[in-house]
């Protein structure tokens, strides 16, 4: 008798074409499709909660998956492991009820974009966070990223041609988190961390908001220009959409 199973799962998303199965190269699904048909001798073709870009990053994507198998839920992460990329792991595994959809349940999920502010890159931290040599301003950030908490319309945040039409979202937090990467006390060698919760966000939301957050900390624009941004609904007005390498998918509720 089919069952339905959930995976939690992290990934290093740096060479691969997103999460979502596409032609034009390997995808995170696509590998999970494969283990798991190897694994249980049988087709199966994952649903993911939420469809990263190429070279974003995850610690708690989820799936499911429907199949028939003798192997204990809990016990699937380990031999799927061994079938898997290392650079794709399952944190957890376990059954769900038949009809729970990861993509239609309520949700919260956190994300975090990661910036290295030096006047040379960390070659050792290139992967996962953009690069700003411009000495960036946290305090004026986080005051930015104030503007950006309750609910809004965030179509200044949305990359054009997103289908989706109501574009209301509800952010519950949006933190500036600094961690100093050298042993002197100036602005050079720190990581800075833009961790932000929200309800549900829109195509490229969170990437654009941390491009704009970087106009804010270099002086380009002011903390109250991202209100009056908000308020417009013009992208234009909005910073550069950030590069995939900063973000990672922290994690995903279900509430």
């Amino acid at each position: 008798m089919s069952k339905r199973y959930m995976l939690k799962v992290a990934y290093d998303g740096t060479v691969y074409c997103g999460w979502q199965v596409q032609p034009n190269g390997p995808t995170i699904e696509g590998k999970l499709n494969a283990a798991l048909s190897e694994l249980l001798g049988q087709e199966i073709e994952v649903i993911g909660a939420s469809r990263t870009d190429s070279g974003v990053h995850a610690m708690g994507n989820v799936c499911v998956f429907d199949a028939d198998t003798r192997i204990p839920a809990d016990k699937i992460k380990m031999a799927l492991n061994q079938r898997l990329p290392e650079d794709i792991r399952v944190w957890e595994s376990c059954e769900v009820a038949e009809d729970f959809h990861p993509r239609h349940a309520d949700t919260v999920k956190t994300y975090e974009y990661n910036i290295y502010n030096d006047i040379i890159e960390d070659p050792l931290r290139r992967q996962y966070c953009d690069f700003c040599y411009i000495p960036l301003d946290p305090e004026k950030m986080q005051q930015a990223a104030d503007y950006i908490v309750g609910e809004h319309d965030f179509t200044a945040f949305c990359s054009a041609g997103s289908s989706v039409l109501d574009k209301t979202r509800t952010v519950y937090s949006c933190d500036i988190l600094v961690t100093d990467r050298k042993n002197d006390s100036s602005w050079r060698g720190r990581e800075i961390t833009i961790r932000i919760t929200g309800n549900g966000f829109l195509y490229n939301m969170v990437r654009i908001i941390a491009g704009t957050l970087k106009e804010v900390g270099s002086g380009r624009l002011t903390p109250e220009d991202v209100r009056d941004i908000i308020d417009s609904k013009d992208r234009s007005r909005a910073g550069d959409t950030a590069p995939a390498r900063g973000l990672t998918l922290v994690e995903i509720k279900y509430v």
